[in-house]
């Protein structure tokens, strides 16, 4: 009797055993195919720009990307008083500034205001100094590539996140842009998230579109930086911001490589298609190539060293201003890799 209960008690711990092994290895079946992301992936930040604050709109007036200024506020332009109180009043100042060739054109703010940053925190600025000085602090910094437009998420939408045994450990509602940034901006390096599956977005013109994965949802926003007229800079040349400064590797992700690879290079890339990569007092040459394919801008490196021949790929243009570029370029499987080179 006794030797019964002790084979029914081993069945019993094994099935407990086989129960929960089955378990785990379903949540990681999970984990592995929600396409999981961290705060360092790509389209983690590209998100965030989804989310984040519009500021480029009032750059006549505040002279940053980094913030925009609170609405009402006051100006003066040209001996004329004008109220800022809604977006489209930006264009009365632009129309008095362009309405006489011979006046200053300066346009002097009444203080004081509240300037809103790029994320969401505020400050009140009560004096010409003061406006000056943060101008000049955000100044130290490279240009920002600012809020995405023309991409709306329609809220609310549900993140899981991961614990350490790769099982989600909770789930989070966002409810609006300002709570998807602040979320996005408070991860762990180490976390891990996943987007829960449809989203529903929709563009400038209120069309919805129903998102099904993070490849959808990143080919959805390089779709708007390319053709919503609040994100295209038709003043940007990409070939004039490449050879005129020198450039490090901010990010690199690729299947056989990491950002780490490329700390301390440096690249030169000249006018007559020749590239130059240093680090520690040695030098690699090797050429490069752009053009643009059906209104696409391709790019491509060789350089003649095998430490650096991964960078060898038919790259994609995905975004740029004057002090990023960023490449993408997606494989036979729709695996993409990513190269972001930021100006030293």
């Amino acid at each position: 009797m006794l030797s019964f209960k002790k084979q029914l008690l081993y069945l019993s711990l094994v099935s407990l055993f086989l129960l929960f092994s089955c378990q785990s290895e379903i949540e990681e079946q999970v984990y592995n195919t929600q396409e999981t992301i961290t705060k360092s992936s790509p389209i983690t930040s590209y998100l965030q720009r989804v989310a984040m604050v519009q500021t480029i709109q009032d750059n006549i007036i505040d002279k940053s990307s980094y913030c925009t200024i609170k609405l009402p506020y006051k100006v003066t332009v040209n001996y004329a008083t004008i109220s800022i109180n809604t977006a489209a009043d930006y264009q009365k100042v632009l129309d008095n500034i362009n309405a006489y060739t011979n006046d200053n054109d300066i346009v002097k703010i009444t203080f004081p205001v509240t300037m809103i940053y790029y994320n969401y925190v505020e400050k009140v600025i009560t004096n010409q100094t003061e406006f000056e000085s943060l101008l000049s602090y955000w100044s130290k910094y490279p240009d920002l590539l600012s809020k995405i437009n023309c991409v709306n998420i329609n809220y609310p939408i549900t993140i899981d996140i991961y614990n350490s045994a790769n099982q989600i450990a909770s789930s989070v509602k966002i409810e609006s842009d300002s709570s998807f940034f602040s979320f996005i901006n408070n991860l762990n390096e180490s976390q891990f998230i996943a987007l829960k599956y449809p989203i529903s977005i929709s563009d400038n013109n209120s069309v919805p579109i129903s998102i099904a994965n993070n490849s959808q949802f990143e080919n959805a926003i390089k779709h708007a930086i390319d053709t919503c007229p609040d994100n295209v800079n038709a003043n940007l040349n990409f070939i004039q911001i490449l050879t005129t400064n020198t450039w490090k590797i901010s990010y690199y992700s690729h299947e056989s490589g990491k950002t780490s690879d490329y700390n301390g290079y440096t690249f030169v890339f000249n006018s007559y298609y020749k590239v130059i990569a240093t680090k520690s007092g040695v030098t690699y040459y090797g050429t490069w190539s752009s053009k643009l394919d059906n209104g696409v801008r391709e790019f491509k490196i060789k350089l003649d060293a095998p430490v650096l021949e991964k960078l060898d790929e038919d790259w994609k243009v995905f975004e740029f201003n004057n002090s990023q570029l960023r490449f993408r370029d997606t494989d036979s499987n729709n695996i993409a890799s990513y190269l972001y080179l930021e100006k030293i």
